[in-house]
């Protein structure tokens, strides 16, 4: 039981007027010593006189139950600063634990707009709080109105392409630790029955989303024009590898390998984890581009306005800086 009983305030009472301790009263009650602490010290009857003083088991059992009855604000409803924040935040499709870290790091001197993320998914998912507006669920990664344990089964992998390949074991040091930026990992999220795709893109020091437009169709050609025509938009400096599953869309990595002096490596089978970066990624967008819907419908336009998005979201693995921040720096240090 969570909460004492009136039996358990009875025996409190008889205890402590027996001179009993704090932790003797807690074993016969099968309780936490600090539960009777906090009990005594909350719901004792104080007068006007020290010897006034006494725990009443009858009056702490009414206090105890209009005390659970008092509506409570929570920090969000109570400041609306915080909930504008918060409610902007998520409106720019933040997570909850990116929100809070950077208000926490945007305004480390003002406490009002310092709040967990645990705060904000209460405020979400708690039915009759009204401290955030119910439909900003919709926009959490998820969509889910409610919460859910993470359980989901591994993705399927694609048929692998003959050998041999460049493997991923070949890759040197330096892309591994992600010291030196241009390194990028990359995959294809699929429409229904594998009928539309998107390319996308992830560089691994930065996170920095590229999104690649198939016109048509996602064949091995198609792809390596696609990519082709998205990678050489990109700086020298930042053209290094390119890592990618075997899917034989990428039959033709050699001649994409030709045109941008970018190698591709590949992954093991059934290794998704090889590309954790690239695979984080494609979850966040499927908060874009929603599993079960026909991906040829959106332009370049609309890609490259998601990425934008993404890459003005703070990322706990980057300090909380965006991945747009990140590669400003890179280039601003090489000009």
């Amino acid at each position: 039981m969570r909460f004492l009983s009136l039996e358990e305030r009875v025996v409190i009472a008889d205890m402590r007027l027996a001179g009993c301790s704090m932790r003797s009263i807690a074993a016969v009650l099968g309780r936490s010593p600090s539960t009777v602490s906090r009990e005594i010290a909350r719901n004792a009857h104080v007068g006007r006189y020290p010897s006034d003083w006494a725990y009443r088991p009858y009056a702490a059992d009414v206090k105890a139950r209009e005390r659970r009855l008092r509506p409570r604000g929570g920090k969000i409803a109570s400041c609306p600063r915080l909930r504008v924040a918060v409610q902007a935040g998520l409106d720019g499709r933040l997570s909850p634990e990116q929100i809070a870290a950077r208000l926490r790091r945007d305004h480390p001197d003002d406490p009002e707009l310092h709040v967990s993320h645990e705060t904000i998914y209460q405020a979400l998912y708690v039915q009759g709080r009204g401290e955030l507006r119910r439909e900003l669920a919709g926009v959490l990664r998820t969509g889910r109105a409610v919460r859910r344990p993470r359980n989901r089964p591994h993705p399927t992998r694609r048929p692998g392409l003959p050998r041999p390949l460049l493997m991923i074991s070949e890759r040197p040091a330096e892309i591994e630790d992600r010291a030196v930026p241009g390194h990028w990992e990359g995959d294809l999220i699929l429409g229904p029955y594998a009928r539309s795709a998107i390319g996308t893109l992830v560089e691994r020091a930065t996170r920095y989303v590229m999104l690649v437009h198939l016109l048509g169709d996602h064949t091995a050609e198609t792809v390596r024009d696609g990519l082709i025509h998205t990678i050489v938009t990109l700086p020298v400096h930042l053209r290094r590898s390119l890592t990618w599953d075997q899917g034989t869309e990428m039959a033709k990595h050699r001649e994409f390998t030709l045109a941008t002096d970018m190698p591709v490596y590949f992954c093991d089978p059934h290794s998704p984890w090889q590309r954790g970066s690239n695979e984080n990624t494609n979850g966040l967008l499927r908060q874009y581009f929603p599993k079960g819907t026909d991906l040829s419908v959106h332009t370049p336009e609309d890609l490259a306005a998601v990425a934008a998005q993404l890459n003005r979201r703070p990322r706990k693995t980057l300090d909380w800086d965006t991945p747009a921040e990140r590669l400003a720096k890179l280039l601003d240090a090489n000009q």
